[in-house]
C-alpha cells in the first residue's frame, strides 16, 4: 500500500470518529447505572448500626445521598453527630436537616453523645421541611430510607399527603413478622414488638397505609451479626470512616454493655443499593397499637423480605466499607 493510500484511510477514519462517537456513546452512557436519590432518616447514637449503615451509604456510589435527617430522641444533638460524621470523611455537601423530638423517658438512649457533643451546634432546617422540599423537587424519583421511629414520615404524610406519595418507594427497617429478637440461633418461633415500629406505632400505620411502595427489612431477615474478626478488619483499616466508627463503636460497648453489634439498619441501606441481597415477597401487613407487625389476608401494602444470606450480605458490607477512602477535615 502506498504513502498516499495510507493517508487517505487515515483522514477517512479522522472524519468517521465523530459519527462513531455519536453512536456509541448514548449506547455507554444507558449502560451506566444513574446514581439514586435518596433521604436517609435516622436515630444515630443509639445502637451502633445506624452509624454503620450511614458509613455504607456514604461508601456506595450508587446513592447520591440528598440528605440526612436525624429522628426520635435529641435529634439536636443527633443532627451534630451527623456533621461530625459528614466533616471527618469530606462530605459536607450533604445536608443535616434536624427531626421531631418525640419520646418517653428511656426510649432514647444517645450512646454516642460524647462524641456528637464535640461537634459545634448549628442550626438545622426542620426535617419534615426537607423531606417535602425533596419531594416536590424531585417527584417520583427519591427512594426514603427510614431506619428510625417513623415520627418524621408520620409528621410529612400529615402535612401534605399528596406530595408525600410523590415518593419513588420507602425502604424500612422495621417490624417483625415470624421471628423476634434473638431469634437466629436459638428460634423462639415468636415475632417481637420491634423497636422502630413501636415506639411510634401510629406514624408506622401511616407509613404502611400511605399508598408509597414499601419495602420492609424486618428482624426476620436483619440479625446479622459483626463478629469479633469482621470488627478487628474494619477498625484497624484506619480509614477517616472507619476511624470514626471504632470510637463510636467504643462508647456503644460502654452504653449498651454489649460486644457484637447486631446490623438492623444496614440491610435496609444495603436493600436500597442491591435487592437482590434481601429479596421481597408482596404481603399486607397490620400494624397494631403495640408496633407490631401482622401479616393479614388482602391486597399487598408492601413488600417484605423474610430471609437474607449473612455470608452474601458481608461479602458486600465490608468491601465497600474496607476499600473506601473518604476523607475530610472537620474544625472544632
Amino acid at each position: 500500500m502506498s504513502f498516499s493510500v495510507r493517508m487517505r484511510l487515515v483522514v477517512r477514519l479522522v472524519l468517521l470518529l465523530p459519527l462513531v462517537g455519536a453512536i456509541v456513546s448514548p449506547a455507554m452512557a444507558a449502560g451506566a447505572p444513574a446514581q439514586q436519590m435518596v433521604i436517609i432518616d435516622t436515630d444515630i447514637g443509639d445502637d451502633f448500626d445506624d452509624a454503620l449503615a450511614v458509613g455504607l451509604a456514604l461508601s456506595s456510589p450508587e446513592l447520591k445521598i440528598l440528605g440526612i435527617t436525624s429522628a426520635w430522641g435529641d435529634t439536636a444533638l443527633r443532627a451534630r453527630m451527623l456533621d461530625r460524621l459528614l466533616c471527618d470523611v469530606g462530605r459536607t455537601d450533604i445536608p443535616v436537616a434536624v427531626g421531631i423530638e418525640k419520646h418517653a423517658p428511656g426510649q432514647a438512649a444517645f450512646t454516642q453523645a460524647r462524641w456528637a457533643a464535640r461537634q459545634p451546634a448549628r442550626t438545622h432546617q426542620a426535617a419534615v421541611d426537607f423531606m417535602l422540599e425533596q419531594i416536590r423537587r424531585y417527584p417520583g424519583e427519591i427512594t426514603l430510607i427510614g431506619i428510625a421511629p417513623l415520627t418524621n414520615l408520620g409528621a410529612a404524610i400529615e402535612r401534605d399527603p399528596a406530595t408525600f406519595k410523590k415518593l419513588k418507594r420507602i425502604v424500612i427497617m422495621g417490624g417483625s413478622i415470624h421471628r423476634g429478637y434473638g431469634d437466629v440461633y436459638a428460634p423462639n418461633n415468636r415475632p417481637d414488638a420491634e423497636y422502630n415500629i413501636a415506639m411510634d406505632a401510629v406514624a408506622a400505620k401511616q407509613v404502611f397505609n400511605s399508598g408509597v411502595p414499601l419495602y420492609v427489612m424486618p428482624l426476620d431477615a436483619t440479625q446479622h451479626k459483626l463478629d469479633e474478626v469482621k470488627r478487628q478488619l474494619l477498625f484497624t483499616e484506619s480509614t477517616n470512616l472507619t476511624d470514626d466508627l471504632s470510637l463510636l463503636y467504643l462508647q456503644w460497648v460502654a452504653g449498651f454493655h454489649q460486644q457484637t453489634p447486631t446490623l438492623y439498619d444496614d440491610v435496609a441501606v444495603a436493600y436500597a443499593i442491591d435487592p437482590a441481597l434481601c429479596p421481597v415477597s408482596p404481603m399486607r401487613i397490620e400494624v397494631d397499637d403495640k408496633g407490631f407487625t401482622r401479616p393479614v389476608p388482602g391486597a399487598a401494602n408492601s413488600f417484605v423480605c423474610l430471609s437474607s444470606d449473612s455470608d452474601k450480605f458481608f461479602n458486600f458490607y465490608m468491601a465497600r466499607l474496607m476499600q473506601q477512602r473518604l476523607a475530610g477535615s472537620c474544625p472544632r
